[in-house]
């Protein structure tokens, strides 16, 4: 195993937790799937414009459905940001890697979550990606600029992972979003030699296959675990008006129209299969239902 710096000076005040259950609240929801825990960490809460998702929409009807949710146009959005822990045997694997400490204030509580429980960064097998936006893949290195998981499989969508790398995507991503491709690039250089790049269909542990999502990013991946529970990344970015009205446009995604055909298709998927959903957005720790109505889409959260 290789020795890093960050281990050297790690207290192991995770090593001595009691048990793997949540001591302080940082793990919300568990939902069993036989053999297999998906597990919510919290990474802390977001704080974004209104307008960066709500812009785009049609403004005379957006304000009535906001209203319904509590949400007040004019205020700052802070949405939960839930990274998802796969517990199978001996498997650990983590859905995304959270913020780190460079992103917002508000985000990088991953490590404390882990810690609370009771889990080491050494002891996680593998991190697969949903996408590569700082929320979801800038926690993947540590203060050093080394490995935060060092001993786990890194998987990201071969499609994703070109898109970041390619030099051409800091100038064609858009200003507001410069920073993202230059950080993106600049982790996956550390971590390339152990990334494994994955694809639309692939079975990347037992049970859990990949399912490509685009539009939010060109490459994004959801994941169906046991058939039963689809883990959404940013596919479906919220548990308001992108399940009230998934054929909306919203300004976070990156290619607004086929980010809607994509939340359209994946909501018929689930409710067709009758699956639960993890939203690294959505509220009351991000597991839960979706309920068709009839007129959009319902999140029912599980607690």
């Amino acid at each position: 195993m290789h020795i890093t710096r960050r281990q050297l000076m790690a207290t192991g005040t995770a090593l001595l937790a009691a048990s793997a259950l949540p001591r302080r609240g940082w793990s919300q929801t568990i939902l069993t799937l036989g053999d297999a825990e998906l597990i919510t960490l919290s990474d802390g809460n977001l704080e974004l414009p209104a307008d960066f998702i709500f812009g785009p929409m049609p403004q005379d009807e957006l304000g009535p459905l906001l209203s319904g949710f509590g949400i007040d146009r004019g205020a700052a959005l802070t949405p939960p940001c839930n990274v998802t822990l796969l517990r199978r045997g001996d498997t650990l694997a983590l859905f995304d890697a959270g913020s780190g400490l460079t992103f917002q204030p508000g985000v990088g509580r991953l490590p404390e979550a882990l810690e609370a429980a009771g889990i080491d960064p050494f002891d996680i097998t593998h991190v697969i990606f949903t996408h590569g936006h700082p929320d979801h893949l800038w926690g993947v290195l540590d203060d050093f600029d080394e490995p935060f998981f060092p001993d786990a499989e890194h998987m990201m969508g071969a499609v994703e992972f070109d898109y970041w790398m390619d030099d051409g995507t800091v100038a064609s991503i858009g200003a507001e979003r410069a920073a993202f491709a230059v950080g993106a690039q600049r982790r996956l250089e550390v971590i390339a030699d152990r990334m494994t790049r994955i694809a639309d269909g692939d079975e990347v542990l037992p049970g859990v296959t990949a399912a490509l999502t685009p539009g939010h990013t060109p490459g994004h991946l959801a994941f169906a675990v046991d058939g039963a529970a689809m883990i959404l990344g940013d596919a479906i970015g919220n548990d308001h008006v992108a399940f009230a009205r998934p054929q909306w446009i919203s300004g976070s995604d990156q290619d607004p129209a086929m980010a809607a055909q994509t939340r359209l298709a994946l909501f018929d998927r689930i409710t067709a299969d009758d699956m639960a959903v993890v939203g690294f957005h959505c509220g009351h720790g991000g597991i839960g239902r979706v309920e068709r109505l009839s007129e959009g889409f319902a999140f029912r959260p599980a607690t």
